[in-house]
């Protein structure tokens, strides 16, 4: 996580600062261990609050249209069918923007 907070750094513009939203996956603490740029401020969600995380509705939305009420042979035809199921949904742009927007969060700029 120190690394990929670094790459971002580098990403953000002279002068500006960056908020990174944080749900609670394990790897998004390192144990007192991570280094956070000065440039970046991390953001942790509270606990089971799906609706302040976007990618929770992509989640439901590959359940719900995708990958739901489906029994596959082989641990390959799981993999498969969620490769199959992912490709599907970046190929429709205006899907992923309907489903994970939130108009109250924007860049400002």
């Amino acid at each position: 996580m120190t690394l990929h907070l670094a790459e971002i750094s580098r990403q953000v513009a002279p002068g500006a600062h960056a908020i990174l939203i944080l749900d609670g996956a394990g790897w998004h603490k390192t144990g007192g261990a991570l280094v956070v740029p000065d440039n970046i401020t991390l953001l942790p969600l509270p606990p089971y609050a799906p609706e302040l995380n976007p990618v929770e509705n992509v989640w439901q939305y590959l359940r719900q249209n995708a990958l739901s009420h489906l029994v596959w042979e082989s641990y390959d035809a799981v993999v498969d069918a969620c490769c199959d199921a992912w490709n599907d949904f970046l190929a429709t742009p205006s899907r992923i923007k309907s489903i994970a927007s939130r108009q109250w969060a924007s860049v400002i700029g």
